[in-house]
């Protein structure tokens, strides 16, 4: 939920940054910050690098800018809206960050200024690499060790020392960047996480996304994966991945356009499936270490501790999509944690008698935090007596975070279709770090699991990447299932409501019947409607029932049914007659789902357009069910 708003002009750029900073807002944030190169000469300012940060609205940011005594001007400038998810949200810990140099711990005029959106696995090596060369860390951020890096590399030429120091960060990252000595310019550059480019009139701007702009420019390029943007005064030039300068095609966006915002995508669906690497980069943003305070409501802190101390079991409540994540949880929970956990569909939950437990922390999952059945749900557990709460919510002012005790606030970001996808695998992500709390507040995770599960998640952006890139082989599998009226979705283990996710994505926005079982269900009643004209489905990652699922597809073959199979490199599937086989990029162990999951978001979504419906508005249903 991070934005980015930069600039570089001849008039004091101050006001459009907050602006932007302001049009951004929707997407979340605990603090904000704007930073200018102040040209004495142009704008009777002191020169040099200078800026305001606040933990308050963006109002208050704006308050203080326009401060007759401390008040900011510039021509060249970068702001930043940023959520934290490790600690209390602090101005220290706020972008945009400085480098004063090696050995300059603030004494000295700062050199470089940067905000970053996304995450940098590799910030801990890159960071004792610069505190041995005299550089002082004042924040706990990834972004600060960019920042430095780029000033270690700098010589004059801001350009030169971004494209050298990209080149050493692991991870997703969108950045804009400032240097004290080059006053009329803005480098910015894009690996995973969204960057556009507003083209001016003698002025150039860099933002997360065109709302940012809207009044500002109608002109926007959006930047490509890998790309670096060199924006002056009269002129930008990109260079690709490679380093060679390229040409990106300039659209016209009209401020407000729903159209514009799609980008260089059909469909909003599509886009924010695409989203899902920067919406994992986001959420995970700034984690260092599994820490009860994750979970800690903004307006409580401290009391995940207490709570996570005292409870005994784990009860989640949601309904559809979020209902699937939770069944995902129930499986890390017993089998990580070794909480015993149940899944109730909320609608159905508060209807029926059950034993409660006042030990028991109650989980809602919700994207809205407006579900009317979960809030009802949500309610029902708190009169029997369970008031250990915790929600996994997307939106940090909605009625289900003021509701519960604890939080964890997802950044998926807005998302506008109606099939969720990238609210999706973010409620994963905070589900597994969940488990991974709980786990080590029962003294059930080691510091070298605890170690390697954040390792494979900050990984989980890159992974995306290139899951992301199977899309041709999904528009493939699409063009057979268009003509189809019923499919059949197969999973095991914690893969099973993977295929349930992936069966109600095909049903949602392509009409066609689907339906998921475990694989082992097959031969209990499922095997009568296997014919040719019923596609199979299967997830099939190589873990511990990989055997077994080999055993199911055979018995699909036996009877005339066509399979197409999701498998890890590794499983020995093979295409043949009746066998199509996607291979996944890579084995992703007890995150295998977040994975799994996308190419069915992909295969659904190509599926729905070769059948020419609404992907966006699927008939009869709703983004926010706000009543029961």
């Amino acid at each position: 939920m991070c934005g980015i708003v930069g600039a570089v002009s001849t008039r004091n750029i101050v006001p459009v940054l907050v602006q932007g900073l302001q049009r951004l807002e929707y997407r979340g944030y605990d603090s904000c910050g704007v930073a200018v190169n102040a040209d004495q000469a142009q704008l009777g300012q002191a020169a040099g690098l200078q800026r305001a940060r606040s933990t308050a609205r963006v109002s208050e940011l704006l308050a203080q800018v326009g401060d007759a005594a401390g008040g900011l001007a510039g021509a060249t400038g970068i702001a930043h809206t940023r959520w934290a998810t490790h600690g209390a949200p602090a101005v220290h810990n706020a972008h945009p960050h400085f480098s004063h140099g090696p050995n300059a711990p603030g004494k000295h005029s700062p050199r470089i200024a940067l905000v970053h959106n996304g995450i940098i696995e590799n910030h801990e090596a890159l960071r004792a690499g610069l505190q041995a060369k005299g550089y002082v860390f004042d924040s706990q951020t990834d972004t600060e060790v960019m920042v430095h890096l780029i000033d270690s590399l700098y010589q004059g030429d801001v350009l030169q020392a971004v494209t050298q120091a990209i080149k050493q960060l692991h991870g997703a990252f969108a950045i804009a960047v400032i240097a004290k000595d080059e006053p009329h310019r803005v480098v910015g550059a894009r690996a995973g996480s969204p960057l556009i480019l507003g083209v001016g009139q003698g002025e150039q701007f860099l933002a997360s996304d065109a709302m940012a702009l809207a009044g500002v420019t109608d002109q926007i390029v959006y930047l490509a994966e890998g790309d670096v943007v060199d924006l002056q005064l009269q002129s930008y030039t990109v260079y690709d991945a490679s380093g060679h300068q390229v040409q990106r095609e300039v659209l016209t966006v009209l401020a407000h356009s729903g159209a514009a915002e799609l980008g260089p995508y059909r469909h909003y669906m599509q886009k924010e499936i695409f989203e899902q690497p920067r919406a994992i980069a986001d959420t995970l943003e700034g984690i260092e270490g599994i820490v009860p305070e994750l979970f800690d409501h903004p307006d409580r802190p401290g009391e995940a501790s207490v709570v996570f101390k005292d409870i005994r079991s784990v009860l989640i409540l949601a309904c559809g999509t979020s209902y699937y994540s939770g069944c995902v949880a129930k499986y890390w929970l017993e089998s990580v944690a070794h909480i015993p956990c149940q899944v109730e569909v909320a609608s159905e939950y508060r209807y029926r008698d059950s034993v409660p437990d006042a030990h028991t922390l109650v989980v809602t999952i919700t994207q809205s935090g407006e579900t009317a059945d979960t809030l009802a749900a949500l309610k029902h557990a708190q009169s029997l007596g369970m008031l250990h709460t915790l929600t996994i919510c997307n939106v940090s002012t909605s009625a289900m975070v003021r509701e519960c005790k604890l939080a964890y606030i997802t950044r998926a970001g807005v998302e506008i279709g109606v099939a969720s996808t990238k609210a999706f695998t973010t409620q994963l992500a905070g589900l597994f770090l969940l488990t991974l709390a709980l786990a080590k507040a029962k003294h059930r995770l080691s510091a070298d699991e605890e170690a390697q599960h954040l390792k494979a998640m900050r990984h989980l952006p890159v992974a995306l990447q290139s899951v992301l890139a199977l899309e041709p082989q999904l528009i493939a599998w699409a063009q057979d299932f268009a003509d189809k009226e019923n499919a059949l979705f197969l999973g095991r283990g914690m893969h099973y409501p993977i295929a349930l996710e992936g069966a109600l994505k095909l049903k949602e926005i392509s009409y066609i019947h689907a339906e998921a079982y475990p694989a082992g269900e097959l031969k209990h009643g499922p095997l009568a409607l296997v014919t040719s004209e019923m596609p199979v489905v299967t997830v099939a990652p190589n873990d511990t029932l990989l055997e077994k699922l080999k055993s199911n597809l055979q018995e699909v073959r036996a009877r005339g049914g066509v399979l197409y199979v999701l498998a890890d490199a590794d499983t020995r599937i093979h295409s043949s007659e009746g066998l199509h086989v996607i291979r996944m990029p890579e084995h992703y162990g007890a995150l295998s789902p977040l994975l799994h999951v996308v190419p069915l978001q992909l295969l659904a979504y190509h599926t729905a357009c070769a059948r020419g419906t609404d992907v966006d508005k699927p008939r009869n249903l709703a983004k926010s069910v706000t009543v029961e």
